[in-house]
């Protein structure tokens, strides 16, 4: 089980192996976490989003990019649920940190820093998306030995050390 902490900050300027993307299904950057990682990063991830994931990637699924100007090496994109839209089966959440690690194992990532997937404009209710990503890393077989779970504001940052606790 890896170590995992809560961070209070930018997803963007974490020194760790591989960053996580709440992306969409299109793969072609959008608003949000995504944005910011896209904006910070430069135009080749979205050149190898484009190459890639031409029909881009599905709901739940996780796959890897370079990370271009980020401090990280990889970014690895996975797509949430929107639960705004009516999604709402909560292992489409779950299989996003399940997915995101083991391509993280593929890649040879030993830290990895997670944003909240989904509890930012999709819509996830903030304590189940805390819940969910709490219970499915503390339970994945990973080699992965650091992960941090990024929260941008400090509500969001004290609800995750309060769950960590």
């Amino acid at each position: 089980m890896p170590t995992l902490t809560a961070v209070q900050g930018d997803i963007t300027t974490q020194q760790v192996d591989a960053i996580v993307n709440a992306a969409n299904t299109a793969m072609r950057g959008g608003g949000g976490v995504d944005g910011a990682i896209h904006r910070a990063g430069g135009p080749a991830i979205l050149e190898d989003c484009i190459s890639r994931f031409p029909d881009g990637l599905a709901t739940g699924d996780a796959g890897w990019t370079t990370a271009g100007n980020l401090p990280s090496r990889w970014v690895i994109h996975t797509v949430g649920p929107n639960h705004a839209a009516g999604q709402r089966d909560r292992s489409l959440l779950t299989s996003c940190y399940r997915r995101s690690l083991e391509v993280a194992d593929e890649l040879g990532a030993r830290s990895v820093a997670f944003p909240l997937i989904s509890a930012g404009v999709y819509g996830w209710p903030k304590d189940d998306a805390i819940a969910a990503a709490v219970e499915t890393i503390r339970a994945a077989r990973t080699t992965v030995e650091e992960v941090r779970v990024v929260a941008f504001d400090e509500a969001a940052f004290d609800q995750v050390a309060a769950r960590l606790a």
